[in-house]
């Protein structure tokens, strides 16, 4: 296996910088639509009258439906084209947000939410897939970590702004839409549909991809060849252990982290005064996609450190999320569980591009978008498990302990990646 070259962004080919700008302001925008809405969801559902048992199955249709279209529509993308199937993910979105606006009965949210789940089925593997083939075709031999940073970067930014955005515009002009007989927080759904809409406008025209032959019948045959596209992605795995090293490893990142990025504010809200505990927790919202962001940016100095040598970079990362999460777990005040929390989300940023740039340099072009939505099913799993799991422990017994517990998982996940690196030197020699 050849060792791709470290780049300079100014050193680039004009082509090669001109598509990591048009990524760039893509992810931006689309994920800024994106956290105009993560940062009202839960208070937007119990404003339509939901409790918490009915707000779990809103967010089990949407897993459900994501892990059930990933594969079949990872396929799909390779077969007739990223562009076409993110513009597809795009509509998806404005059919949920129009759902969700126009209802506040369950069955209709949850069709919106399975609309939601269905655009991120679409999405996974599509643009991501896009934009390393097109990088590597602009900038051949170099390596495509930190331009995957960058783009990382942008796309947890646009998260943190529209988080920010999405928690301010209820409270602007929340009152105003009362007054037309909408919810409070439909200001920032309605927000979120006109970004959406730009989105579609700039990727139509920005994003350029060459035509591939249209099959009618794509869609079906995705879906009948799921059983054919899982034992391909097996056997891959199996004939290259690291590919199943890394997956695997992947899965146990998600099954410690996931608890804890859902379990958070729940940990956090007994700590502040009532009065401004929810201004508080979206603050921190915001903070936790900033900080990923700041993670992202410095993934490839991190990376240097390690000698550009991804899994050891990997190893690191988790190893010291493991010691993070511990010592999140113990803290009992809100200035010292912020600070801790920020560090922590500042890794999870880090730990995106190492390994993605493993993933994609153990995979070819005509497999890279179903390896990547089997990634992230892989993942889904893995942190659907893992709040199983974690999150029967913290009933039983208590959240820090179980956050404590969890951080074992990330030290396997530790162990693996050291295996892995010995692999991925052994073939560089």
């Amino acid at each position: 296996m050849t060792t791709d070259i470290e780049f300079s962004f100014k050193a680039l080919p004009d082509a090669a910088r001109r598509h990591i700008r048009v990524f760039q302001v893509q992810q931006f925008l689309d994920r800024f639509a994106m956290g105009l809405t993560v940062a009202v969801v839960a208070l937007a559902l119990t404003d339509r009258g939901m409790d918490l048992f009915q707000i779990s199955l809103l967010f089990g249709v949407y897993s459900l439906t994501t892990m059930a279209m990933e594969l079949p529509f990872g396929g799909l993308a390779d077969n007739i084209g990223r562009k076409p199937v993110f513009l597809a993910a795009g509509a998806a979105s404005l059919i949920s947000l129009a759902l969700f606006l126009s209802s506040s009965d369950f069955v209709i949210l949850a069709l919106s939410f399975a609309f939601i789940g269905f655009g991120r089925a679409l999405r996974s593997g599509t643009l991501d897939a896009w934009f390393v083939e097109t990088f590597k075709a602009t900038a051949p031999n170099v390596d495509v970590q930190p331009a995957l940073a960058k783009a990382q970067g942008a796309n947890a930014m646009g998260l943190a702004l529209g988080a920010v955005f999405g928690g301010l515009l209820p409270d602007a002009f929340g009152a105003v839409g009362l007054r037309y007989g909408i919810g409070i927080y439909d200001v920032s759904y309605a927000a979120s549909f006109a970004v959406m809409v730009c989105v579609l406008i700039y990727t139509l025209f920005a994003i350029t991809e060459a035509p591939r032959p249209l099959n009618p019948n794509a869609l079906r045959q995705g879906f009948a060849k799921v059983p054919s596209v899982i034992a391909e992605a097996a056997v891959l795995a199996l004939r290259h252990p690291k590919l199943s090293m890394l997956l695997t490893a992947l899965a146990l990142f998600l099954m410690a982290t996931n608890p804890v990025e859902v379990i958070w504010p729940t940990h956090v809200k007994p700590m502040l005064d009532m009065d401004y505990a929810n201004t508080v927790i979206g603050a921190l919202t915001a903070g936790y996609f900033f900080a990923i962001a700041f993670g992202a940016s410095l993934s490839p100095q991190i990376s240097r450190v390690f000698r550009r040598r991804h899994a050891v970079t990997l190893a690191a990362v988790f190893a010291g999320l493991a010691a993070v999460q511990a010592a999140l777990a113990i803290q009992g005040g809100i200035a010292g569980f912020i600070g801790v929390f920020l560090l922590y989300s500042i890794l999870l940023g880090a730990s995106e591009t190492p390994a993605s740039s493993i993933l994609h340099r153990c995979v070819e072009d005509r497999q890279r978008s179903t390896m990547l939505s089997l990634r992230s099913l892989i993942q889904q799993l893995g942190a659907a498990l893992g709040l199983v799991l974690v999150g029967a422990v913290a009933d039983l017994y208590s959240t820090p302990l179980a956050w404590s517990a969890g951080a074992i998982f990330l030290l396997l996940a530790v162990g693996l990646c050291l295996i892995l690196a010995k692999r991925l030197a052994a073939d560089a020699e």
